[in-house]
């Protein structure tokens, strides 16, 4: 899987919402946050395009050659140093809101400094996730690199000048990677090639990387302009397309034939640890196998296959479940759209159907605007479907829902499930918790960017299952569309543990899907490849919305007549992402003193 943003939440709010004293307010330990200071401005530096993303822009001229040993020696150093200091912090002692962000520092300290054990820099780059692409974003104009002033434009020639630098250590990763028999599957590696091509464009009507040449701000002066032009030119044909193009011939030429043909990483060496690695990161839960994850998923699958049994029967249709699903995949009314417009159009008409019911389920809500946009063509093609990208309110950004229209006419409304789409990834799903985090300024600098996927996935996922109290899912084809969002994420956790434990093969994997959801072939492609390329990230979607429905039940069960489902949202949603953990203990503290108002 890019990032940003921060504007004040009151203190008043955070009393109300979580039952902090300001007695207790006050016992913030200020020795612990003079660490979490200067662990965040560390960290800043040493990883500037993570800085960049979250709208801290000192470090913007700077590209390290990640995954290069003095880079990785600094890294072991840097999570080292604050293990340590956090030793000398008594825990007992601390507030609730100290203890929380102490532990999920000291997560994201272990989890960093197990990483470097796995060399995991050996597969620095895959079709989804990687600096090639996020350059592109912030070298288009419209992402986190600002292109405000001179200087912006200058810090943003100096990262592009490193880029050449940085794709010699991937190559020379890559190269590790063979060596020791740990490479990417050769599906993936044939998709990273016509995206690196793309981004080789040297034509400069064509090319993403001229678009800041084409919107300076009006209070650049003519030979400013001029010098800037004449510096980026030199840049994009010295160093950036050439780096691209390096990258796409070693891919084509050396790395393809070297690369695995199964598609997990059981075939690897060392591939099991790399997996319960990737399984622990994404689900924050300490214990969790991967043969729990498998059965949990087949419970689920069954559960959704049976409600969609009862929308098949509701709505007359004759036949099999999977002859419904090729209906709802293949008949013109569910495909209504003619132009990109209407598609976007479609969505925006289910922001405003949602907007009346959100003030009962939250007493607060975010300040970040946000917008609808296409996805831009040069990854277009390798999106399985809308996502959201978050803004900056500090810097007048709004966040994105991105939508891929490849063709407007084989959108489908009811298996692409566009409410429960909508409600995951805009409003109120990841736009609800991620801008609210980023605009809490109660909470450390260093946690006000969304890190842990089971909470912020997992409460995306929850979010679908209040769309008819959003006035959604009235129509049961789209309460089907519902349920196949669901069922798509149960099936992940059969396929993902599958494909990287050796269960199934990529083409077994996407036969399953196919087999318990409404989905073509060419989307089901393009997500067993996700979870490929991303081992263990799939998981954390159903793991986490189980979580908090659990959380949920279990509070409405014990408050009776007083548990409040806005007071629990806004409690849950508080202080942040946090492991799946850590949220447990907390909102059992919040429960506990919720009952004793």
């Amino acid at each position: 899987m890019s990032e940003k943003r921060k504007v004040r939440w009151f203190l008043l709010v955070m009393v109300s919402i979580l039952n902090v004293t300001v007695a207790g307010a006050q016992q913030r330990n200020e020795k612990l946050h003079q660490l979490f200071d200067n662990y965040y401005n560390e960290r800043q530096q040493l990883f500037p395009t993570e800085a960049t993303s979250a709208g801290d822009h000192r470090y913007d001229d700077l590209l390290p050659e990640y995954g290069a040993g003095p880079q990785v020696a600094v890294a072991g150093k840097f999570y080292r140093k604050y293990l340590e200091a956090l030793k000398q912090v008594n825990r007992t002692a601390l507030s609730t809101p100290d203890r929380i962000s102490y532990d999920i520092l000291k997560y994201i300290l272990n989890t960093g400094q197990e990483s470097l054990q796995l060399h995991l820099e050996y597969m620095p780059m895959n079709q989804f996730v990687s600096t090639p692409l996020e350059l592109a974003e912030f070298g288009s104009g419209g992402g986190a690199q600002p292109f405000n002033t001179v200087k912006d434009y200058e810090n943003w020639s100096k990262r592009m000048t490193a880029f050449m630098a940085w794709t010699d250590t991937a190559i020379a990763n890559f190269n590790k990677g063979i060596r020791a028999g740990i490479v990417l599957p050769k599906a993936l590696v044939v998709k990273m090639i016509p995206q690196m091509e793309e981004l080789a464009e040297s034509d400069i009507a064509k090319s993403i990387f001229y678009k800041p040449l084409s919107q300076f701000p009006a209070s650049f002066t003519a030979a400013e302009q001029q010098r800037i032009t004449t510096l980026y030119h030199q840049v994009i044909t010295t160093s950036m397309i050439p780096a691209y193009r390096k990258l796409a011939t070693y891919l084509k030429d050396t790395y393809l034939p070297a690369a695995q043909d199964h598609a997990g990483l059981s075939s690897l060496p060392g591939g099991n640890r790399i997996y319960q690695y990737y399984l622990r990161l994404y689900t924050t839960s300490p214990g969790l196998t991967p043969e729990k994850v498998y059965q949990t998923g087949l419970t689920e699958v069954a559960r959704i296959t049976g409600e969609m049994e009862v929308i098949k029967t509701k709505v007359g249709f004759k036949g099999s479940l999977a002859d419904f699903f090729h209906y709802l995949r293949t008949d013109a009314r569910f495909m209504p759209f003619k132009t990109l417009e209407q598609v976007l159009d479609a969505y925006r008409h289910i922001n405003e159907k949602v907007q009346p019911g959100l003030t009962a389920l939250f007493g607060h809500q975010p300040k970040t605007p946000f917008v609808i946009k296409r996805v831009e063509a040069y990854r277009e093609a390798s999106q399985g479907g809308p996502f959201y990208i978050k803004g900056n309110l500090q810097e007048n950004m709004p966040a994105v829902f991105y939508v891929p229209v490849p063709d407007a006419t084989k959108i489908n409304v009811t298996f692409q499930g566009m409410e429960a789409t909508f409600i995951h990834e805009a409003v109120p799903g990841h736009h609800f918790q991620i801008s609210s985090q980023q605009e809490n300024n109660d909470i450390p600098a260093f946690r006000r960017q969304p890190a842990f996927y089971a909470y912020f996935e997992g409460w995306a996922l929850y979010c679908e299952s209040l769309g008819e109290q959003l006035g959604c899912y009235t129509d049961p084809y789209q309460k089907m569309g519902a349920l196949n969002m669901e069922i798509h994420r149960a099936v992940r956790l059969v396929t993902d543990v599958a494909i990287h434990t050796g269960k199934m093969t990529r083409e077994e994997a996407i036969a399953y899907m196919m087999q318990h959801e409404s989905i073509s072939e060419p989307v089901a492609t393009a997500e067993v490849e996700r979870y490929m390329a991303m081992p263990g990230q799939a998981l954390s979607y159903k793991t986490g919305e189980l979580k908090i429905k659990a959380l949920r039940d279990k509070f409405a069960a014990k408050l009776g007549s007083k548990f409040s489902l806005k007071d629990f949202h806004d409690a849950l949603l508080g202080y942040g992402d946090m492991p799946l953990n850590v949220l447990e203990d907390y909102m059992n503290s919040w429960a506990q003193s919720y009952s004793e108002k």
